[in-house]
């Protein structure tokens, strides 16, 4: 089995020295503070957690995990170091890499006298840029060598709960991967044969980041519950049953179907119920900031998208799908329609295509609404998509109905594309000539 050091005896590396011990790797735990390095080998855990004191006097006992302080050491005795130190806020909220950087300068100084490989392991939460910015180019400079070629680096985001740790190294949602090359990744998979989770190679910044959109998202769920059980108690509603219900949707609610970066909502159901909602809970005497900031945050990604479009400089742009989502005619409240009318509005010139929004398709309700509501954008309306791209220099998805899912195809070089959907994947091999509006 694989030796392995783990730098940083806190909640996260004595867990993951611990449960790494326990599946025959030998390790060596490493903290610069003497009292956490002697209660390791003396077979007590520095931190209270359930069964991790029984499990780490188990692998002291049977010679599996021993503590030492110097970072030599343990770079020397072992194939692959874990860095598991704080990152702790600065008063300002911004993120505190010292302890980090500390680690690494001495992992690096230590691989400056190996001639074996060695992979670099980073665990510690950092924001996305951290490692290729700071960590990688701090363990270049102190030992003299290149990462990916001389030795490997990857980041491997940890997901344990407080209270449930062991359980939740053994059984993770999955096991993310950021690695230098391919061999550094490789390597690191080994290490993680006894778990059945899928492991998910992604480049070194995703892998930082879904750190931070995990636990952002758990703070959203949080702040939803409370913002609605805040409202259920004003009515007398048992909200734990409201919220149960809610968990049962696994087809809508906890699911990948709104999970994805892109356009404003719109709609006749999410902007209405938002608004009824929140009148309601007003009418309570109630403060739901959550839910209250949702229609701005909405409203800006209108915002977002008009400064792209301005920012080419053209003032000929096509919009291609303009009803609330592909398939339907319903213009209710379309993110798209508001941004076109802006577009107007700032005298841009607009030509829009939708083939289930033509008027001679539009029936009832719909049909009266463009007609009393939005005459002025019908008037810009074509048959054919290829008219819009004959007429306009910027070209707006607004959804993702398939006749446009070749258009970027047929772009002239002077042509730009904005897509507010992702109907085109791929971004690194299109290059300037397209634009995500949230990748």
């Amino acid at each position: 089995m694989t030796e392995i050091s783990v730098f940083g005896m806190g909640y996260v590396g004595i867990v993951l020295a611990a449960c790494l011990a326990d599946n025959n790797h030998t390790v060596l735990g490493v903290d610069i503070n003497p009292a956490k390095v002697k209660m390791v080998n003396d077979g007590y855990s520095p931190i209270i957690e359930e069964g991790i004191g029984e499990l780490v006097k188990k692998v002291v006992t049977s010679g599996q995990l021993r503590g030492v302080e110097k970072a030599h050491e343990a770079v020397h005795g072992s194939d692959i170091s874990f860095v598991c130190v704080g990152t702790p806020s600065r008063p300002n909220g911004s993120i505190n890499l010292a302890y980090l950087q500390r680690v690494s300068e001495e992992i690096g100084a230590a691989l400056a006298t190996k001639d074996a490989y060695h992979l670099v392991v980073a665990r510690s939460t950092m924001l996305p840029g951290s490692m290729e910015e700071v960590i990688i180019p701090l363990l270049e400079k102190s030992s003299g060598k290149k990462a990916g070629v001389d030795f490997g680096v990857c980041f491997n985001p940890e997901f344990l709960r407080e209270g449930s740790s062991i359980k939740d190294f053994y059984d993770p949602p999955y096991t993310i991967i950021g690695a230098t090359d391919e061999k550094a990744g490789k390597m690191l998979e080994g290490v993680y044969t006894m778990l059945k989770a899928p492991i998910h190679q992604v480049p070194m910044k995703v892998a930082e980041m879904v750190k931070y959109a995990n636990n952002a998202f758990h703070a959203v769920k949080v702040i939803f519950a409370n913002e609605f059980g805040n409202i259920c108690k004003q009515q007398k509603v048992d909200s734990h049953i409201v919220m149960d219900l809610v968990c049962k949707d696994t087809k809508l609610n906890l699911s990948p179907y709104y999970m994805k970066s892109g356009f404003a909502f719109g709609g006749s159901c999410l902007p209405k119920d938002l608004r009824a909602i929140l009148y309601h809970g007003h009418r309570l005497d109630l403060h739901l900031p959550m839910l209250e900031a949702l229609l701005p945050s909405n409203e800006k990604q209108i915002d977002i998208a008009y400064d792209m479009i301005e920012q080419i400089g053209s003032r000929k742009i096509g919009v291609l799908g303009f009803s609330f989502k592909e398939g339907t005619d319903d213009l209710r409240e379309s993110p798209v329609v508001e941004l076109i009318e802006h577009l107007i509005g700032k005298g841009f010139q607009v030509t829009v295509h939708d083939r289930h929004v033509s008027l001679a398709n539009l029936q009832g309700a719909n049909r009266a609404y463009i007609e009393a509501t939005i005459p002025h954008i019908s008037s810009l309306m074509v048959n054919d998509v290829d008219e819009v791209l004959a007429a306009c220099d910027v070209i707006v998805i607004g959804n993702k109905s398939p006749e446009y899912k070749d258009v970027f195809g047929k772009l002239r070089d002077d042509q730009t594309m904005i897509d507010l959907v992702r109907i085109v994947n791929g971004k690194a091999s299109i290059g300037t000539q397209y634009q995500g509006i949230a990748w």
